[in-house]
């Protein structure tokens, strides 16, 4: 990690510190939330296994811009999931944060109001007030895992997460997904389509790991993980 990486990310640490502890005070989940995402998650295991069937499919917008019209898609989602439930698993993608070939709109949790301002905090009140709300319809969520930090507020909220085409041979990703093994995890090939990429990324996830990284209240810690077999 370089001089620029480390500022930056004591400069998201130092933006969110202030926000942590009134961010998960507040965030209730309710008992339907809860066995949403975790039926969701048992869902995944047991296509992936081949006990079930039923083609999985995540779909939805590739980032969301505005809370108000991902709530109206996942009300007309939900109904179309039980209208095709013999057949067909459907998750919804609610993807929070966007990675950038080079510069722009990073997603609602960086710049919520679109405008460049980048209150982080408010973004990150928003993504988990709509991650619970979709929840509790009964819709089961995923989203891309793009930073070592927010994934610890979110990861309960999600059954399936993603690794994107430009972060697939991140150490610092693979580590994530890793440590997070309740989280089911899909990790894509590399940007020009090459699957090897994929596989390897596949085969560090499924390891044991040990790193530094960031804990919720904002501390530098130690974390070692069990490896992570979906």
């Amino acid at each position: 990690m370089g001089r620029s990486d480390l500022a930056l990310l004591n400069r998201i640490v130092d933006a969110l510190k202030p926000a942590i502890p009134a961010i998960m005070d507040q965030r209730t989940m309710r008992a339907v939330a809860n066995r949403t995402v975790v039926e969701g998650r048992r869902e995944i295991r047991r296509i992936l296994a081949g006990e079930d069937a039923r083609l999985l499919v995540i779909v939805g917008p590739c980032s969301i811009s505005d809370p108000d019209i991902a709530r109206e898609y996942a009300r007309r989602l939900v109904g179309l999931r039980c209208e095709l439930a013999g057949a067909i698993c459907l998750f919804m993608r609610v993807y929070c944060v966007k990675s950038r070939t080079t510069v722009g709109w990073k997603g609602v949790i960086n710049d919520p109001r679109l405008n460049g301002s980048e209150d982080l905090s408010v973004g990150l009140r928003q993504a988990c007030g709509l991650l619970l709300e979709i929840n509790d319809l009964g819709l089961p969520a995923t989203t891309e895992m793009l930073d070592p930090i927010t994934p610890q507020y979110l990861a309960d909220l999600i059954a399936w997460a993603a690794i994107g085409v430009r972060t697939n041979e991140s150490q610092t990703h693979r580590e994530m997904a890793s440590g997070l093994y309740r989280c089911r995890w899909g990790l894509k090939n590399s940007t020009d389509g090459n699957l090897q990429m994929a596989i390897n990324a596949i085969q560090s996830a499924r390891s044991v790991h040990s790193f530094l990284g960031v804990d919720h209240a904002g501390q530098t810690c130690m974390f070692r993980t069990k490896g992570n077999a979906w």
